[in-house]
């Protein structure tokens, strides 16, 4: 597969935009957190590059692998915190945003698993690697090679 375009390059005030708001979630959102939810996130949208990335950048942070290879599966999987469930249960719903949006179920988690402004930063992280994601799959961005 042929990357499209370089985003980067044809509209750098945009993309520059985009990394405005990604700088400031990994100011203000939980790095481990982050990193699970840019992967689980990149997992859903089928996002090689974002998957390679985020996984790397987890493994080189000290983030144990299997946890890594369990977002996929996560609901099953026994290593995950309650607040991690909890973002992760939000970013499965924010990233498959349907009919009925964010179930009551899934909101009131979040809301007791974190405080109004963690959330609210949450959710700006999760739109980010939305955001990400779709620019990598539109232009088939490729993982660098192995």
């Amino acid at each position: 597969m042929q990357q499209r375009m370089d985003m980067s390059e044809v509209s750098p005030e945009g993309y520059s935009a985009v990394l405005g708001l990604e700088k400031y979630v990994r100011a203000n959102v939980d790095h481990t957190l982050l990193e699970l939810v840019k992967l689980r996130a990149s997992v859903l949208n089928g996002c090689a590059f974002c998957v390679d990335m985020h996984s790397q950048d987890a493994l080189k942070a000290g983030e144990d692998a299997r946890r890594l290879f369990a977002v996929g599966a996560w609901r099953e999987a026994p290593f995950f915190t309650e607040v991690e469930r909890a973002a992760l249960a939000l970013t499965d719903e924010v990233t498959r945003l349907g009919e009925h949006g964010v179930t009551d179920e899934v909101w009131a988690a979040a809301q007791d698993a974190f405080s109004d402004r963690e959330l609210s930063d949450l959710i700006l992280a999760i739109a980010t690697i939305n955001v990400w994601n779709r620019i990598g799959v539109s232009t088939h961005l490729q993982p660098p090679a192995l």
